[in-house]
């Protein structure tokens, strides 16, 4: 579990407790999956950036593999973009912390738009991927389908998974997987940016059966 400097145990946060006031971007998620793999801190850690700090769990580092459908994307004062807009999304990423501060960081953003992955690495520096790819739920299974293309290598992966019952008291561990509210970025040199997040807490639910991936996508150069 995470320790925060005084020693104390930090208790993930499950809800936001700094709304973002005004949003640079808006966009809904959709049929999405959490599905974790454990590693040893010291091998995520020497993936960071200097500055950010792996943020543990007893005594693990988590990565993440997040497929999920990007929907109705838009901007102040603009409705949803049409088309461009929603699309499918497969991240891959870790847990960290930066002063105190928790987050998100990116080793992989795979999309099958090439505009929206070109914009979001020239802007915010994330490590957007373009290809194929697809994330489709049929009853209670989801599977998702990518293959890279841009910027390099031809990384593929497939995944499914099966929906159960609903987790209606969701543990600090779960949170701490979850809720997260912000992420960290490069903003140029050895310099981090960090971008609030604000949404409504997750409705969880278990996943049954295994989650199957073959050749997981490997990070975006």
């Amino acid at each position: 579990m995470t320790v925060a400097e005084d020693g104390s145990l930090r208790t993930p946060r499950p809800d936001c407790v700094s709304p973002v006031g005004f949003a640079v971007m808006k966009q809904e998620w959709r049929e999405l999956a959490y599905i974790h793999f454990d590693y040893d801190p010291d091998v995520v850690q020497a993936l960071l950036p200097p500055g950010l700090e792996v943020d543990t769990w007893g005594g693990r580092a988590w990565v993440g593999l997040i497929p999920f459908s990007m929907r109705r994307i838009s901007f102040p004062f603009t409705p949803p973009v049409p088309w461009l807009g929603s699309f499918p999304e497969i991240n891959v990423r870790t847990y960290v912390i930066r002063d105190g501060v928790p987050g998100v960081w990116f080793f992989s953003l795979d999309v099958n738009r090439l505009l929206p992955a070109f914009v979001a690495r020239l802007t915010y520096r994330l490590p957007y991927c373009w290809g194929s790819a697809s994330n489709v739920l049929d009853g209670d299974r989801l599977v998702t389908d990518v293959r890279r293309r841009w910027p390099a290598g031809h990384a593929t992966a497939r995944i499914e998974v099966s929906i159960g019952e609903t987790i209606t008291d969701p543990t600090p561990f779960e949170h701490f997987l979850t809720a997260r509210w912000g992420l960290y970025s490069r903003a140029g040199g050895k310099k981090l940016r960090y971008a609030p997040v604000d949404h409504p807490r997750w409705e969880l639910r278990l996943l049954v059966g295994g989650a199957g991936a073959h050749r997981t996508a490997a990070p975006c150069p």
